[in-house]
């Protein structure tokens, strides 16, 4: 299977896994292709990794079905540190060969293969293919969030907001939470849509280094500080990361609009956001 590389067209999880391999043919000096596990439906959760130093860096994409877009922003991403470091330049104003030398840069693209899949069938579909909404199945304020989904008139899978039986019910939230105790990295980033917003801190914890990233981040991309409310404060990854390590978890919310936003807009979205992404990195 071909690609151009043209990112501003849908990207469902054939396109995303093929591309994530082709990259890693193409620059396989900087780039390694890995899984962290695989979705209710067997599908691969392909994970990118770039550079080889002691500080990692962990990025995720594809939460929610709906924001599939995400890993359009991610492959990019990928591609730029790679071309970048090929090329012995800069990516905003790092130079590549010391994020290769002095970090790891994990990348998870899609985390969501089969919620994804279910949204570009168009369907308004954000959770997994068990119905659970996987921003919402991490171990942070689940039990305040269950009573909130009850009040709301949650009572089991739907397309969006059910928490899930228990904190990482869900093959992906399991994966993902295994893997990052498996290599403690040192902040996490994750990709939402939409809002021009950055999310950091939970529930009043505010880890070291957080607010001040979260800062430098909204300063290079003009996006705004925010914070969750409602439904959407409890359950996130970046929450559960935060409660769990102490460390700087930062969520972005990339782009304006509706979602699904339109997959032409990656990457004028990406252009937004990658000197953002690149000050997570120093």
């Amino acid at each position: 299977m071909q690609f151009d590389f043209s990112y501003d067209k849908v990207f469902g999880w054939p396109e995303v896994l093929a591309i994530s391999k082709l990259l890693c043919e193409r620059y396989g000096n900087f780039l390694r292709f890995g899984s962290i596990g695989q979705s209710v439906l067997g599908r691969e959760l392909a994970l990118l990794s770039f550079g080889q130093g002691n500080r990692r860096i962990l990025f995720v994409g594809t939460h929610h079905g709906l924001e599939h877009i995400t890993a359009n922003l991610l492959l990019m991403f990928a591609e730029r540190l790679c071309r970048a470091a090929e090329n012995g330049g800069r990516l905003g104003r790092a130079a590549a060969k010391f994020l290769f030398e002095a970090r790891t840069v994990d990348i998870v693209p899609m985390l969501n293969p089969d919620g994804a899949m279910i949204a570009q069938s168009g369907t308004f579909w954000q959770a997994n293919a068990h119905g659970v909404d996987l921003n919402h199945n991490y171990n942070a304020g689940f039990t305040a969030y269950k009573r909130m989904e009850a009040e709301a008139g949650i009572t089991g899978p739907a397309p969006t907001r059910y928490a899930g039986e228990f904190p990482e019910s869900e093959p992906e939230t399991e994966s993902l939470c295994t893997y990052i105790r498996q290599t403690q990295p040192y902040a996490l980033v994750c990709l939402h849509t939409q809002g021009g917003e950055i999310y950091y801190g939970y529930d009043g914890i505010v880890p070291r280094g957080a607010a001040c990233l979260a800062g430098r981040m909204a300063r290079r991309s003009g996006y705004v500080i925010s914070e969750p409310t409602g439904m959407a404060s409890h359950g996130g990854c970046k929450d559960w990361f935060t409660l769990e390590f102490n460390k700087p978890g930062i969520t972005i919310e990339c782009g304006h609009g509706t979602n699904p936003l339109p997959p032409e807009q990656s990457t004028s979205i990406y252009n937004e956001i990658e000197d953002a992404l690149v000050e997570a990195l120093l």
